[in-house]
C-alpha cells in the first residue's frame, strides 16, 4: 500500500521545514501539503526553502493545496471567491512552479464558501472559469486539479460527491478529478461504497481519516481498508493521504497494531 503523508495535519508538533524529513525517519516515501505559505504569491526564498526542504528529506511531493485564503479563520478556498479572480490566477503559476520543480502532479483546489451577498450562480460561473484556469496550467506538467467535498463548514457548498461531479462536469476539463476524501463524505452522509462503485477509476486521488473524530484509521467506525481495497480493484492507482489528526508520538502507531476486524484499517505501509 502506498501512502502519503499530509503534513498540514500530521506532524505538526514540528515547524513545516522539519516535517517532511520526519516523514522520511517514519518510514514514508511521499508527502502533501495543503498551501504552506501565508500569502497567494509567497516570496521566492520561501518557495526555494519549501523545495529545498521537500528535496532534502528524499520525499516525493504528491499532493499540493493552492492557496485557500485564511483556514484559521474560516475561509476555504479561492476557486469562487468573487473579486479574487486575480489572486488565484497568479497563485496557478506559483503552484506550477512548485510542482514543476518538485515532480508533483496533483493539486487540490478548494472551491470556497458560499458569499451571502453573490448571486450563486455568478459565484458558481467564477469557480468554473477559476478552475478551468487552473486545469490548464497544471497541464503544462501533466498535473491533475482535484476538488473535494469537504464536511463542517455550513457555507461551504460541495458536500457530496454528486455536487463535486456537476463542478466537474461544467468545467470540462479532462484533468479535474473528484478527491475523493472518505471521512468528508461518510461525515457529510454520502454512500462512499456506491460513489467507489460508479466513480472509483476516475478518482484523481484518496484521502482517509477515521469517523468520528478525524482520527487516525482504527479509532472510529469506518471500514477504510475495505473502502481501500475496493477502490483499487476498481482502477485506482494512486497513493492513498493520511490525512488525519493524531499526536506525533502516536501518529502511526496504528500501522504495527493487530485489529480484529480486517476492514477496519488499511495494510501496514510498504
Amino acid at each position: 500500500m502506498a501512502y502519503t503523508v499530509n503534513c498540514s495535519i500530521l506532524l505538526t508538533e514540528l515547524p513545516l521545514l522539519e516535517r517532511p524529513p520526519a516523514a522520511k525517519a517514519a518510514g514514508f516515501d511521499a508527502v502533501e501539503f495543503w498551501w504552506p505559505f501565508a500569502d497567494s504569491v509567497p516570496a521566492d526564498r520561501e518557495v526555494d526553502a519549501f523545495i529545498g526542504a521537500i528535496r532534502d528529506a528524499g520525499v516525493q511531493l504528491t499532493g499540493l493545496n493552492f492557496a485557500a485564503g485564511d483556514l484559521p479563520a474560516g475561509d476555504r478556498g479561492l476557486v469562487s471567491w468573487m473579486g479574487r479572480e486575480s489572486e488565484f490566477h497568479d497563485n496557478i503559476d506559483v503552484v506550477v512552479g512548485i510542482g514543476r520543480a518538485l515532480g508533483t502532479t496533483g493539486f487540490n483546489a478548494l472551491y470556497g464558501n458560499r458569499s451571502a451577498d453573490v448571486d450563486r450562480e455568478a459565484q458558481d460561473a467564477t469557480g468554473a472559469a477559476n478552475l478551468a484556469a487552473a486545469a490548464a496550467g497544471v497541464a503544462a506538467i501533466g498535473g491533475t486539479v482535484l476538488l473535494e467535498p469537504v464536511s463542517g463548514v455550513p457555507r461551504y457548498p460541495l458536500r457530496k460527491a454528486a455536487d463535486v461531479l456537476t463542478v466537474i462536469d461544467r468545467v470540462g476539463a479532462a484533468n479535474v478529478k473528484l478527491l475523493a476524501d472518505f471521512y468528508h463524505l461518510a461525515v457529510n452522509g454520502d454512500d462512499v461504497a456506491a460513489v467507489i462503485e460508479d466513480h472509483a477509476a476516475d478518482f484523481g486521488h484518496i484521502q482517509i481519516a477515521d469517523a468520528p473524530g478525524r482520527g487516525a484509521p482504527g479509532t472510529g467506525i469506518l471500514p477504510l481498508r475495505a473502502w481501500i481495497d475496493r477502490s483499487r480493484e476498481l482502477g485506482y492507482a494512486g497513493p492513498v493521504s493520511l490525512e488525519y489528526a493524531a499526536a506525533i508520538d502516536d501518529a502511526f502507531a496504528w500501522m504495527a497494531a493487530p485489529t480484529a476486524d480486517p476492514a477496519t484499517a488499511p495494510e501496514t505501509a510498504d
